[in-house]
């Protein structure tokens, strides 16, 4: 089972002009990290640039429109992730509850974690077994 921690933006990530936080949270998410890549669960973990360095895409029927950031609500957006395997839902809850505060220690801030739908939990079609080939292929 796959998870994504998702870590919320806030204020000040959307704010940063350098990736780099305070030293004691590089060290804690670091810390953190080596853990989960000892324990064999870490797949992915990166944080992302401030939404004024990206942009949305939105559809309505057919048509496609683009806006450049940045985005006003800060509660929508994200400031960086961490994805796990893992064998079970406590597991992920476990390892969530050891995430270090993204804000750093004492200041208030949210991480959300989200499963991922597998190819298992869909219906065999063929589509799927386009998606599976595509895994493989990754996996090389």
């Amino acid at each position: 089972m796959r998870f994504m921690i998702v870590v919320k933006a806030t204020a000040d990530s959307e704010a940063e002009l350098t990736p780099a936080p305070e030293e004691e949270l590089l060290a804690a998410m670091a810390t953190y990290h080596e853990d989960l890549a000892k324990a064999g669960v870490l797949v992915d973990a990166a944080g992302l640039r401030p939404s004024r360095e990206g942009w949305r895409i939105r559809y309505s029927g057919d048509q496609r429109s683009f806006t450049d950031g940045p985005f006003a609500e800060t509660k929508e957006l994200i400031a960086g992730y961490t994805i796990i395997r893992v064998a079970s839902r406590q597991e992920a809850i476990d390892w969530s509850m050891r995430f270090p505060n993204p804000a750093g220690r004492g200041n208030p801030s949210e991480i959300e974690v989200r499963g991922f739908w597998e190819l298992e939990d869909f219906a065999p079609s063929e589509s799927i077994d386009r998606f599976q080939a595509l895994e493989a292929a990754q996996q090389g």
